[in-house]
């Protein structure tokens, strides 16, 4: 993104994305900011050429101006996120759904993913070591749907944590399968201990799905 944008534009441009993701997560809607010295920009013929010139898995959809403090990864308020799941062999889906042919209860999902609604710290679901001042996160949203032989978790939150939503669904399946009850999920989130959770589910079933940002910093 870097070179395309200093290519079109004709300077050094510095691309700030709206956070990072492990390798293997996908993002449907992903944000970032840049600083420019040109005074006038056609958007859409600048969203035209970086399209033409950006790898085949990238996408530029849209191209708003901000004030010229605003933050991609900062200022966001929200995120929200899907892990998809099938449970049936499909070659359509290899690489970015996770297989797990496995029973599952999703009424008991649903009532474990219920139960995030009431923790705030959310350190058996982090990394350690992560550098970050707090593990607090306020969860908005979390669900699963059932769709055939799919099944799909969302979860939206002000933040989160690194390797926070693959750990919460890989403790989720546990319970989802009767691995664990509710009341050891309860339990395994109020011990703030990565060690005491589920495994981590593989990547490339997570997508990033939504950044919501203030109207605040819209020009």
């Amino acid at each position: 993104m870097n070179r395309a944008l200093s290519a079109i534009l004709k300077e050094n441009i510095e691309v700030t994305g709206a956070g990072r993701t492990d390798t293997g997560v996908h993002a449907r809607k992903f944000m970032a900011h840049f600083d420019t010295n040109q005074k006038e920009i056609q958007y859409s013929r600048l969203i035209y050429q970086l399209n033409g010139i950006l790898p085949a898995d990238i996408a530029v959809r849209n191209i708003k101006a901000v004030k010229s403090d605003a933050h991609a990864r900062f200022d966001a308020i929200s995120r929200t996120y899907e892990y998809h799941i099938h449970q049936q062999k499909d070659p359509f889906l290899d690489g970015y759904s996770c297989f797990y042919p496995g029973n599952l209860n999703i009424d008991k999902l649903n009532r474990g993913a219920e139960l995030l609604y009431d923790y705030s710290d959310f350190s058996s679901f982090s990394k350690s070591d992560t550098n970050v001042k707090t593990n607090i996160c306020n969860v908005m949203e979390a669900n699963w749907i059932k769709e055939s032989h799919r099944l799909i978790f969302t979860i939206k939150a002000d933040r989160f944590l690194r390797n926070m939503v693959r750990a919460i669904v890989g403790t989720l399946l546990d319970a989802g399968s009767d691995k664990i009850c509710l009341a050891e999920f309860r339990r395994i989130a109020e011990l703030k201990d990565r060690s005491a959770a589920g495994k981590s589910v593989p990547a490339h079933g997570l997508y990033q799905t939504d950044i919501e940002y203030p109207e605040r910093i819209f020009l």
